[in-house]
């Protein structure tokens, strides 16, 4: 999808504040787009860099087939300069290449752009270099750092940049960005439920134990709904092997809450919403006490005779 078209439906609020800032000349010199994985930051980084060189501009949004827009989706564009980690951090070398190849004479255009991914692994040479950088660019610059940590990126940074927020993708945009990977209809509501995060969701969905864990849980949740006694002896067989640590404990318990909160319509066809909200509380409730430590088998047996009964 076109970064255009991925901006005015994901983030259309900031699609729709860039885009006045381009049509009336109003972009800052340094910007911090903040929020999740999987939101459109990095969209709006190549969107604005497109916007600055495109060749064929139609109603302020960048044509995506001139050849400056085919040079910057293929990263060779001699003004446009991307900075991800190398390894687990951004090294202040990278940071002085950058600075290097912004010094060199000959470029196409006056203008430069610049896209730090991952701003927050800068380690602290480097985030020195660049605030001086930030301080004192050469000629006329667009700085545009991305992160999903705010929190980790200087303040004096912070303070040298325009903050632009990406908001978490709505659950309903989340699950159709997830269909459209290959994932079936269930598991990207599931994976909804448990993350806002775009690439969270991915990440999850790969996970062997997750891809296990959610189907024994779909098992467990069915003998529950039955009121089933074998609700109770399949903590110990199947859940216990399971949740051996406290994160997939707790997952565990989460997919459980979403499995009957999908079934609302049906026990509301048959009149037993009533149940449905007392077995939503009893699982609530033993979240609760999975985080003040008691014990993942007692807390599990007890949910499943309390909702049995």
């Amino acid at each position: 999808m076109e970064e255009g078209k991925f901006l005015a439906e994901y983030q259309p609020l900031v699609y729709s504040q860039m885009k006045k800032n381009v049509e009336h000349e109003r972009l800052a010199h340094a910007y911090l787009f903040e929020g999740d994985s999987g939101t459109g930051k990095h969209e709006m980084s190549i969107w604005l860099a497109k916007q600055l060189f495109c060749e064929e501009t139609t109603d302020h949004e960048p044509c995506n087939q001139c050849i400056n827009c085919l040079r910057i989706d293929m990263q060779e564009h001699p003004n446009v300069q991307m900075i991800a980690p190398d390894g687990q951090t951004i090294k202040v070398d990278q940071i002085r290449q950058l600075q290097a190849e912004f010094s060199k004479s000959g470029f196409e255009q006056r203008q430069q752009v610049f896209i730090i991914q991952d701003a927050e692994k800068m380690n602290v040479s480097a985030a020195n270099s660049l605030l001086k950088f930030l301080e004192e660019p050469e000629g006329s610059v667009l700085a545009i750092l991305e992160t999903n940590a705010l929190g980790r990126i200087l303040p004096t940074i912070q303070s040298r940049c325009q903050i632009v927020h990406f908001s978490p993708l709505a659950k309903e945009r989340l699950i159709e960005k997830l269909r459209n990977e290959g994932i079936t209809q269930q598991t990207a509501e599931l994976l909804a439920s448990l993350t806002n995060s775009y690439d969270k969701a991915v990440e999850i969905s790969q996970d062997e134990w997750f891809n296990g864990a959610k189907d024994i849980v779909l098992q467990w949740f069915d003998h529950l709904k039955k009121k089933d006694p074998q609700a109770f002896i399949f903590v110990q067989k199947k859940l216990l092997p399971l949740a051996k640590e406290k994160q997939q404990q707790r997952l565990i318990f989460s997919m459980l809450l979403f499995y009957f909160q999908r079934e609302r319509n049906q026990f509301l066809q048959q009149g037993l919403v009533k149940d449905l909200n007392q077995e939503l509380e009893l699982i609530l409730q033993a979240q609760q006490k999975l985080e003040a430590n008691v014990s993942f088998q007692g807390v599990a047996e007890q949910l499943a005779l309390r909702i049995i009964a």
